[in-house]
């Protein structure tokens, strides 16, 4: 295998992305062949004995990216000082270390997400220069105004900074009918700032009082049950990896029957 930058080597083993790497790097927690190893450098994962806080570096193998339903009151994150419960204990032990999460949901927030060992994976569904888009269904307080909706499309300014256009629109069916107080919306986004559904909607007078993603790029599962795991499939990682849709299997044609005149 051809020597890699370690920052990659260790994002892709599910260390960490490649950004933190690079700090654990600066740090001096990771070494090469028992020398501390200095940022940009290259090894070889293969043939090279890299170390971090001084245990040998094993790149996951197997089957390591799953579709996990996170329910509310639940961190995304591997621990925390509070003591809150994480997605992380959601899964068995043994994956708990190698995996990290492709996009965060908060504490409040419910919904698909994706955990996987490929750091790089990780970084492209998580950044929105890849367009990874994500959508969610979102139920407000109140029925927002035709012109409060344009302004969260075309963006809002949140911290300072605009935010990218989103496609929105009512959400028919039984979580949306007329005559209720409230009402339910489809937000897709390609950007996942902190909160920002959250913020949009409380600037246009309507706060969130609930919201699940529903779809990451074009996965979605809406028979996973909440608190639930499942692998995803190659078609599903392909379609992350590349932007298009998972192919559907193939359905058996059946056979037309035709009936005799006068039946």
């Amino acid at each position: 295998m051809s020597p890699e930058r370690l920052q990659r080597i260790l994002s892709r083993a599910g260390v960490a992305s490649r950004r933190k790497a690079e700090e654990m790097i600066k740090e001096g927690r990771v070494t090469v062949n028992g020398r501390v190893a200095e940022v940009g450098e290259k090894a070889d994962p293969l043939s090279d004995a890299i170390k971090v806080d001084g245990r040998r570096l094993k790149p996951a193998q197997g089957k390591s990216h799953y579709l996990l339903y996170k329910p509310r009151g639940y961190m995304s994150t591997r621990s925390d000082p509070q003591g809150r419960p994480t997605v992380f204990d959601l899964l068995p032990p043994k994956f708990r270390k190698s995996l990290v999460i492709a996009g965060r949901l908060d504490f409040n927030s419910e919904g698909l997400m994706i955990l996987t060992a490929d750091g790089d994976l990780a970084h492209r569904l998580a950044h929105p220069s890849f367009g990874c888009s994500k959508t969610y269904h979102v139920k407000v307080k109140g029925i927002p105004a035709e012109e409060s909706i344009a302004k969260l499309k075309t963006g809002v300014m949140l911290d300072g900074k605009r935010t990218a256009p989103a496609r929105i629109r009512l959400l028919k069916g039984p979580r949306g009918g007329k005559g209720e107080s409230n009402s339910w919306w489809v937000v897709e986004l390609q950007e996942g700032r902190n909160r920002q559904i959250r913020e949009m909607f409380f600037r246009i007078g309507n706060p969130v009082q609930r919201l699940i993603r529903v779809g990451i790029g074009r996965v979605a599962d809406r028979d996973l049950p909440v608190g639930s795991y499942r692998e995803l499939s190659t078609q599903e990682l392909e379609s992350l990896r590349s932007g298009e849709a998972p192919k559907a299997p193939k359905r058996k044609r059946r056979r037309r029957t035709t009936r005799s005149a006068g039946r």
